[in-house]
């Protein structure tokens, strides 16, 4: 372990998502774009239509990889994010919020698997492959570890700045560096291939891979179990935003520097505990099967969203916070075992497709809940939502169960 913790290689990779999730916007997006005149509905359906985006996009940027090479085509996500960001910075029309969620889609859809299959490639290259789930755990512990970083570094530059609109520009200087860092990585992560590009080649070839992956039941019910998951978090995780300016506002008549500091600390208590929680999750692998703690992280998530619809109508702030942040626990924790269990079960050459496949998924779930957890929060308000959610995960949990499909 302590060799591959001090691999050079596998430091750029921690610090690679470090840089990543200094989003110091991230803890009051939200917030910001309902303070100029958005409806929750409104916002539901920009986060809808960047996942359309991700979803027309990744596979023509696996296209690109191929073609250019899996460095250029993270460098160019990284211009994307840029170019998203100052959008962001010097407009506040609904058009040009638009076209800034444009181009952050497209640096979702271009780095979307991409970096994971360069540290399958590299561990594969250096026989280390069967510390996978380490190496992804604690990778993404740096990852939130740098949003925790970035939470509480968003509250200077708000007191320094009083806007929170500047926080986007200042947000362009770290995937600067992200950028720099890509350009680093040796040449054997690359991995460029000559290829004439062909529709009706593709078109067969991606009608092959989907054949292969749906003549495994396993692979469509892991799949499941973990795109809706994922994507109904990320469809209300950040809700946790207006639900407090709610109860702050009303329970202390806070200001909006009151609400940044709080919000900030909230978030990176957060990424801190997460961070914990994701490189810690393979010591559970000690203990329990993957395709158990994957079931029982989807029967929590149902009881944790109880728990935040309840603590939501009666007001319950420190219980409110304290279900997020295991939320952010569960939600981070199982991300490796799920990638681990893929990597168990599938080839090399499918696991870009499985994964890609379940990047789609999940876009088109948060295409169909975003919108509709926004319009309900619009019209019964956010108690709703998270009920509404919660029976839904709990009427599929019997169909997404793969405990028993897998011990057959």
């Amino acid at each position: 372990m302590k060799t591959i913790i001090k691999d050079p290689q596998i430091k750029k990779f921690c610090y690679y998502g470090f840089f990543k999730d200094l989003k110091f916007f991230e803890p009051y997006l939200i917030i910001y774009l309902s303070s100029i005149g958005l409806s929750y509905l409104q916002i539901g359906g920009l986060y809808a239509f960047r996942e359309v985006i991700i979803y027309i996009f990744e596979i023509p940027s696996g296209i690109i990889a191929d073609t250019y090479g899996k460095k250029l085509e993270l460098m160019i996500c990284f211009v994307f994010y840029m170019i998203s960001f100052s959008l962001f910075f010097i407009s506040s029309h609904i058009y040009m919020i638009s076209l800034a969620m444009l181009f952050f889609a497209l640096g979702e859809a271009f780095r979307s698997g991409t970096h994971k299959a360069m540290i399958f490639s590299y561990l594969e290259q250096k026989n280390w492959f069967e510390y996978k789930t380490f190496v992804y755990g604690r990778t993404r512990s740096f990852s939130l570890i740098g949003g925790a970083l970035s939470s509480i570094l968003s509250i200077l530059f708000y007191l320094y700045t009083g806007n929170l609109k500047t926080l986007f520009a200042i947000s362009i200087l770290p995937y600067v560096l992200d950028f720099m860092l890509i350009a680093s990585y040796p040449n054997s992560l690359n991995e460029r291939h000559k290829v004439t590009f062909s529709l009706l080649d593709f078109a067969k070839e991606n009608k092959r891979q989907l054949e292969r992956f749906f003549k495994s039941k396993k692979l469509i019910i892991l799949t499941l179990n973990s795109a809706s998951l994922d994507a109904i978090f990320k469809s209300v995780g950040d809700y946790i935003q207006p639900i407090l300016q709610l109860l702050i506002i009303a329970t202390f008549k806070a200001t909006d520097t009151t609400l940044v500091i709080y919000l900030g600390i909230v978030y990176a208590v957060m990424g801190l505990s997460s961070a914990v929680g994701s490189r810690n999750v393979y010591k559970l692998l000690e203990r329990y099967s993957k395709v158990h703690l994957l079931d029982h992280f989807y029967k929590m998530m149902i009881f944790l969203f109880l728990g935040i619809a309840l603590s939501t109508y009666f007001e319950l702030q420190i219980i409110l916070v304290l279900l997020f942040v295991i939320s952010n626990i569960l939600i981070d924790s199982r991300r490796p075992v799920f990638v681990d269990l893929i990597g168990d079960h599938l080839e090399k050459d499918q696991r870009a497709t499985v994964l890609s496949i379940e990047s789609q998924l999940k876009s088109f779930i948060v295409i169909c809940v975003a919108p509709l957890s926004g319009a309900i929060a619009d019209q019964f308000g956010f108690t709703s939502v998270f009920i509404f959610l919660s029976v839904l995960m709990l009427i599929l949990m019997p169909i997404f169960s793969v405990t028993k499909l897998f011990n057959k």
